[in-house]
């Protein structure tokens, strides 16, 4: 359990030093050419998801092909939209739009899947809201495409959510993680048919530290749902707001004013309370194969 836990903290380390790298850019690459490369790279990670039964089709082959294609274009739309979140937005302001996706996945069950929900995860929801028009403070500040990008980042990942949901328990690992690199591979690479730009050297390293290390906390994070059950490793995410404050402020200078910081703890709160309700709820992670 301890090494399980351990290792989602670690998975969601990479993840966020990843999106430091991508930051780096600063908007030198068009967002979907960052993604396209970054999804060559994110395929490295493949023979270490592969299991012993898996068959390399199983990448596109999906028993629900219909729910793969969801999770391919959600994924798709959510990288390429955090990319322009973290170029044009400091790192935890960011992050903290994006985890608004437990709150979306809240409305999102009872819209698709029809589930019951309670006072509470709708207080959840609401509070998660006042967290965001606390970060926003529209009317106050000059809003910009980064935050818009953010918040279809978070509700992106909740319909890939839902996807996963529906298709966790009938489709192997291989296949959940291929919807989002093929999908991200595809889609990606036609925008950048329009607007190619050769990276410098500079470029390739940014490129580079942002796939590898995206494929790494993909592993990581396979590796720690093998030791863990997925509902203890799954919270480890929220240190990714952890590592945006650090990161934010060492490479890139960020600010964090009062406001913002309360605004981002409301949001993180609301979503660690819909998430531990969730899992009284509906358990349904049990039944998945990935978190």
């Amino acid at each position: 359990m301890f090494k399980g836990v351990l290792l989602g903290f670690m998975a969601f380390a990479a993840f966020a030093l990843s999106d430091a790298f991508v930051k780096l850019l600063r908007g030198s690459l068009p967002p979907y050419e960052a993604v396209f490369f970054g999804a060559m790279l994110g395929l490295t990670a493949l023979p270490f998801i592969k299991g012993p039964g898996d068959r390399w089709r199983d990448v596109v082959q999906a028993q629900r092909q219909g729910l793969w294609l969801v999770r391919a274009v959600a994924s798709a739309i959510g990288s390429i939209s955090a990319v322009v979140a973290f170029t044009a937005l400091p790192m935890a302001e960011a992050f903290a739009l994006i985890f608004l996706l437990p709150i979306f996945v809240t409305i999102l069950s009872v819209l698709v899947l029809k589930e019951h929900v309670g006072w509470r995860r709708w207080s959840a929801v609401v509070a998660g809201f006042i967290g965001v028009l606390v970060v926003l403070r529209p009317g106050f500040r000059v809003l910009g495409i980064g935050h818009l990008a953010a918040i279809l980042c978070g509700l992106s990942g909740a319909i890939s959510m839902i996807a996963l949901r529906l298709a966790g328990p009938h489709e192997k690992r291989l296949t959940l993680y291929g919807a989002g690199m093929i999908g991200s591979l595809l889609f990606a690479g036609l925008m950048m048919l329009a607007d190619f730009r050769w990276p410098g050297l500079a470029q390739w390293l940014f490129l580079l530290g942002y796939g590898l290390l995206a494929a790494l906390a993909s592993v990581l994070l396979m590796l720690a749902t093998q030791r863990a059950p997925a509902n203890h490793v799954a919270p480890t995410q929220y240190s990714q707001m952890l590592w945006a404050v650090l990161l934010g402020y060492v490479l890139f200078h960020d600010a964090l004013d009062w406001p913002m910081a309360i605004g981002i703890a409301i949001i993180l709160g609301a979503g660690l309370f819909t998430f531990v309700r969730e899992d009284r709820v509906t358990r349904w992670w049990r039944r998945a194969r990935v978190v």
